[in-house]
């Protein structure tokens, strides 16, 4: 049977736990503010990138047609993970999406190039039977984000050079608010023919649609490898949020298991002190009236 003494350092060390998950649930909190903020800092560069392929697409459409023009190129996979724990099925989702995608490719030559985000990730894929043709560090902060997109774009041009890759996917995750996330696949290369109708369809802001000097196809590359930034900067931005979301939902739950399992241990520690002093005061009561007959 527990003793008072042990029931009362279980107590302790659910309350310390009880501090460490409090802690955890706020960082997360925070973070998912942070890297949402990073998303929203991007809307006004975003929007002018679209207005230059906007002109592009009226000045010279065949020069971005090139750019959207499907290849039959292989096909490369950006899936980004999580590189730390304690996030649920954060990993086995975004993993379990790219994989049942990648297995509906029955016409392909050569299997599919995979470039991972987060080292948790890359088991899952390992576990699925697929090869990870290249692993990279999640960014630990904002700051972090930009260098590892470049890293990301670096990989992807070599890739391109060395290994004939003419399309390129992306699967990542995105917070839907609190502690709720989904899973999202986006065809980074080549450029969504769809999109760029509706964006030359799009009324320009202003009465005089802008020209420039520079030569155009160099202008498209420039423009189209800072919209694939931007495309990827969001994702992650996008994933770190989701991946805090995750763990913000995993540490509600045991928030909620570290409460039950205290209020059982402070139940059980009420009963036993009581019983205690139940039988204390049983001696005593014993003790006395032993007491009192030898004294009469």
């Amino acid at each position: 049977m527990e003793t008072l003494e042990s029931l009362a350092r279980q107590i302790g060390s659910v309350h310390d736990l009880e501090s460490v998950v409090k802690t955890m649930k706020g960082l997360a909190a925070v973070n998912i503010r942070k890297y949402e903020e990073a998303v929203e800092a991007l809307r006004d560069y975003s929007r002018t990138l679209e207005l230059g392929l906007q002109v592009l697409l009226r000045r010279a459409p065949q020069q971005v047609s090139a750019v959207a023009a499907e290849s039959g190129g292989r096909l490369a996979a950006v899936v980004l993970g999580s590189d730390q724990g304690m996030c649920g099925q954060f990993n086995s989702r975004i993993v379990g999406q790219a994989v049942q995608r990648l297995r509906g490719l029955r016409s392909e030559p050569r299997p599919p190039l995979i470039i991972v985000l987060g080292a948790r990730a890359v088991g899952e894929l390992e576990t699925s039977g697929y090869e990870v043709s290249r692993s990279l560090r999640l960014p630990g902060s904002v700051p972090e984000i930009g260098r590892r997109v470049e890293d990301l774009l670096f990989e992807i041009d070599r890739m391109r050079e060395r290994e004939g890759v003419g399309r390129v996917w992306l699967f990542h995750q995105r917070p839907l608010g609190g502690a709720s996330y989904e899973q999202r696949f986006v065809r980074l290369v080549p450029l969504d023919p769809r999109w760029l109708a509706s964006l030359r369809d799009k009324p320009w802001p202003t009465r005089m649609i802008p020209t420039f000097t520079m030569d155009w196809p160099a202008l498209v590359s420039s423009l189209v490898r800072q919209h694939l930034f931007v495309a990827l900067y969001r994702a992650l931005a996008e994933s770190l949020a989701a991946e805090n979301a995750a763990r913000l939902a995993s540490m509600q739950a045991a928030e909620k298991n570290v409460q039950e399992r205290l209020d059982h241990l402070q139940g059980s520690y009420h009963q036993r002190r009581q019983k205690a002093i139940t039988e204390e005061l049983l001696d005593v009561t014993a003790g006395f009236e032993v007491l009192e007959r030898r004294g009469q």
